[in-house]
């Protein structure tokens, strides 16, 4: 089974080569359903892969096996957490062409493969990234995804504000790409070695000559994380994202907040475990002290701005900021089950987030507008719909038994004290922020929230439908699709045995095989409705008192540091990879 590994990464892209080839000559519904059938079949081949995944699956491609110890091939390396990725991210790839399916009005004509096409690479990107056991190829991926990323976010080039997001997105992400490179060359220049298992075991040996980790080190490391919070969008890393939500494709914003995101979280734990978890590496203590501290500010700076926002999908992109937060933190204290919890945390938040995108998509080919204050009452005749962003938003916020909430009582226990605290306020609050969207834009509860005309780049107002015009029926894909994505959620916490299969694949590759307990237990359930009801009362004042969504003096410089500029992001760039360094030095210097 082991030499099917690369096909994960292959397929999708042969795929969107054959696309490219035939697309402008075929009718639109035929290149619809090939993309569906490639994107389909991978998702199939992964979870079949996925099923077979113990022992973790090693292949090195075109047979270009290591001889005495040194290689010069691509290893890809197949155990349950890389599979489980690359099934999450194929999945949500037929989801949301799915959603697409006969209604996006895309923009070149001619062209009716070349949205698929870009999807497809967009998937065999971040399947091969997921599968990546060297780090140099790890990189090539994530490159590649990015690139795509760009091109998707800006598709709609005829509108200044989608090149504005895709060029921040663009110049962000690069530099974030540049800095991972430069880690990697400095890896490469202490170890000899790309192979992420080799490169930890070749610190490991330098370490014994230098007396423990050194400043090359330091610096390899910070450089190598900054790339992956830059793509994992933590403070002060964050600014791309929410601009790029704004103006992306509503398929595309499902895939950026459902699972590229947490592919950045994710690269942080595979790296730091297989590469600098030894005492070659940096200190336990150290990293701790990192992604707990960039955590719980992501965690509080996502969750005050997505409170303020009226553009729904702007929103949205801060509520995924904010539980980027939560994920970094249970990944810092660096226990099987902070793992676990966030592995099942991932999975349940991918299937609620990529299902509010769709149906804010939803409003906007339907109004022309995601703006909270414009939509106020005008969608009661979409009850269908109303149900689904509150389901939504309950899920965010860790309503028993939903997928999300049993990863968020896991990580809530292995992180424990005060930022349990952190969990419940800031799940509490960005749901919300939905609910409250729910209760004004569906049945028009609450007197109607004033026009802030000064606000008017960020309003959601004067937005273009997705189709040639605005709809008078919802397709069935697009009401079908976020349905089906609740369901899934919602499966993830009832299934009997899947949490504990996640966290046997999670603890058997990250945790040297020490399992933890995976279970609803009574103090997740408190957390889990305590989260739910704050979020509850805190949509209710908002909606009966709307001066309590106005920002307040103190927010206002922190709304404004979301200003657009490529410029101002890159200085936040560079402060970030300045903290990053001086949470990890201590440890460093002491070695």
């Amino acid at each position: 089974m082991h030499h099917l590994l690369p096909l994960l990464a292959a397929l999708p892209l042969l795929g969107a080569a054959l696309l490219v080839v035939t697309g402008r000559h075929l009718p639109r519904a035929a290149a619809e359903t090939t993309g569906l059938v490639v994107s389909g079949g991978t998702a199939a081949l992964a979870l079949v892969l996925l099923a077979d995944s113990s022992p973790p699956m090693v292949e090195w491609v075109g047979g270009w096996l290591p001889v005495d110890g040194e290689s010069v091939g691509i290893v890809v390396v197949g155990d349950g957490p890389a599979l489980g990725m690359a099934a999450l991210v194929s999945l949500l790839v037929v989801a949301a062409l799915a959603y697409s399916w006969r209604y996006f009005a895309e923009p070149p004509p001619g062209h009716p493969g070349a949205f698929t096409a870009l999807m497809l690479v967009f998937q065999g990107a971040m399947c091969g990234f997921a599968l990546a056991g060297d780090l140099f190829n790890a990189f090539v991926f994530f490159e590649l995804m990015s690139v795509v990323a760009y091109a998707l976010t800006g598709y709609r080039i005829d509108e200044a504000r989608a090149v504005q997001g895709a060029l921040a997105f663009g110049v962000v992400n690069s530099l974030g790409a540049y800095a991972m490179l430069m880690g990697i060359g400095l890896l490469y220049a202490r170890t000899g070695e790309l192979a992420m298992t080799k490169i930890g075991r070749g610190l490991d040996t330098a370490a014994t000559g230098h007396g423990g980790p050194d400043g090359l080190v330091l610096a390899s490391f910070v450089l190598v994380l900054t790339g992956l919070l830059v793509k994992a969008a933590a403070v002060p890393f964050h600014f791309w994202l929410p601009d790029a939500h704004a103006v992306a494709p509503t398929p595309v914003c499902m895939l950026l907040s459902g699972v590229m995101v947490e592919l950045g979280v994710y690269g942080v734990w595979r790296v730091y475990g297989t590469v600098f978890a030894g005492p070659g590496g940096i200190p336990a203590a150290d990293l701790t002290r990192a992604l707990v501290t960039l955590g719980t500010v992501t965690a509080a700076v996502g969750a005050v701005m997505c409170w303020y926002q009226r553009h729904i999908k702007r929103l949205l992109a801060y509520s995924t900021v904010a539980h980027t937060g939560l994920f970094l933190v249970a990944l810092g204290v660096l226990t099987p089950e902070g793992d676990d919890g966030i592995a099942l945390y991932v999975v349940g938040h991918a299937g609620v987030k990529a299902a509010l995108f769709a149906c804010a998509g939803i409003l906007l080919d339907r109004y022309g507008s995601v703006d909270e204050h414009e939509l106020h009452g005008r969608a009661r005749e979409l009850p269908g719909v109303a149900v689904m962003f509150a389901i939504g938003a309950v899920g965010l916020a860790g309503l028993p038994p939903f997928g999300t909430a049993l990863g968020k009582g896991v990580a809530e226990e292995a992180v424990g004290g005060p930022l349990t605290v952190v969990y419940v306020t800031a799940s509490a609050i960005t749901a919300g922020a939905v609910l409250r969207v729910t209760a004004r834009v569906f049945p028009g509860l609450g007197p109607r929230p004033p026009d802030a005309r000064s606000d008017l780049e960020t309003s959601g107002t004067g937005e273009r439908p997705e189709t040639s015009g605005p709809l008078r029926r919802i397709p069935d894909t697009m009401r079908t699709v976020p349905a089906v994505l609740l369901a899934a959620s919602f499966a993830v916490g009832v299934v009997p045995g899947f949490g504990a299969l996640v966290a046997r694949s999670v603890n058997e590759a990250g945790s040297g095989g020490a399992h933890a307990s995976v279970r609803w237990t009574a103090h997740g359930l408190l957390l889990g409705l305590a989260s739910t009801a704050l979020a509850a009362v805190l949509a209710a004042l908002a909606v009966t008192r709307p001066r309590w969504v106005a920002a307040p003096g103190w927010a206002v410089p922190l709304r404004r540091l979301q200003s657009g500029h490529v410029g101002d992001y890159v200085a936040w760039l560079l402060v970030g990879v300045t903290v990053l360094g001086a949470l990890a030095l201590p440890g460093v210097l002491g070695g």
